[in-house]
């Protein structure tokens, strides 16, 4: 069995000192919010008590889909670049980045600077930069796939952006790792599918990531940005599942649900082609109430078999 963890939307506080030129940009929107809203519902204490809950289910691996940060300011990707330390080791954790991680122009070039070792595909020699995404990685029976979505946008506005060449070299890799009988993990933080956020935080080209998906496989989709623990599909007749999870650092007594990781146990063995057969257990995993050590909130079981995917 492989245990693998997930966790999103961390944005980990609080905001170091801002300077009136840092502000000077959609920043003052992002500050304003985290001044009226954020600062009171996203706590690192709840991280910290997620961490290590997490830790002691003693995962194979750790997916983190986006939003380490807040406002992009150099001294938060710094920040989070030594919280990613102490997560685990490169190796043991897969990162794509969010909306977040690239408020304003020229953020997304420093984290991935910053967090390269772990945004890193097995074998890649390269700088991390938005042509190294998606990126590779295999662990045991699992391929992990990492998508990126974040890119600077407008003042009120959180989209992101799934364009044609990331989705050619996409298809290529779920093929080759689907030849190789791999239980393929795909890591995006906006959800892939529609309706799952407002409009004006929604991701551009949705339809072309669930025909990559469609054509060519996969087993799993997680996402982030939504803070809500959703369980969609994509596909009619093989179908695959779409997970979502509550924000890593949302305190009890908000409007969202309070902080959650998954933990999703896949069992099962590789096959000839893409006739892999798995069985997967989905456990979400979190906070009840304030005070309260994380429990477990629900469980989802399914088998994914080729062609089609059933649910227990």
């Amino acid at each position: 069995m492989f245990r693998l963890a997930h966790l999103s939307d961390v944005h980990l506080g609080p905001l170091p000192d801002v300077t009136y030129r840092e502000l000077a940009s959609k920043r003052v929107v992002g500050y304003v919010n985290w001044q009226r809203n954020r600062r009171r519902h996203m706590h690192d204490s709840v991280i910290d008590t997620l961490v290590a809950d997490l830790k002691a289910q003693e995962p194979a691996h750790i997916a983190v889909t986006g939003d380490l940060v807040n406002l992009a300011l150099d001294g938060e990707i710094e920040m989070a670049r030594l919280w990613l330390e102490t997560l685990g080791e490169p190796h043991d954790v897969s990162v794509v980045p969010g909306n977040h991680d690239a408020y304003v122009p020229g953020a997304f070039d420093k984290v991935c600077r910053a967090w390269a070792p772990w945004m890193t595909g097995d074998g890649a020699h390269g700088p991390v930069d938005r042509h190294a995404f998606p990126y590779l990685r295999v662990r045991g029976p699992v391929a992990l796939l990492g998508v990126s979505t974040a890119r600077a946008t407008a003042p009120f506005m959180a989209n992101g952006f799934f364009e044609a060449g990331q989705a050619a070299r996409l298809g290529r890799l779920l093929e080759e790792t689907g030849r190789q009988g791999l239980f393929r993990v795909v890591m995006i933080h906006h959800p892939p599918v529609r309706g799952a956020v407002a409009q004006h935080k929604r991701l551009f080209g949705i339809g072309r990531f669930q025909k990559v998906v469609q054509s060519h496989g996969a087993e799993l989709v997680l996402h982030g940005h939504s803070h809500e623990p959703t369980l969609s599909w994509i596909g009619r007749r093989a179908r695959v599942p779409v997970v979502g999870v509550a924000a890593a650092g949302q305190a009890p007594g908000g409007q969202r649900p309070a902080a959650q990781y998954n933990l999703i146990d896949i069992d099962g063995d590789k096959g000839d082609g893409n006739m892999g057969d798995w069985r997967v257990r989905l456990t979400r995993r979190g906070l009840a109430g304030p005070a309260m050590p994380p429990i477990d909130i629900e469980t989802e079981e399914f088998r994914i078999t080729a062609p089609a995917l059933v649910r227990s």
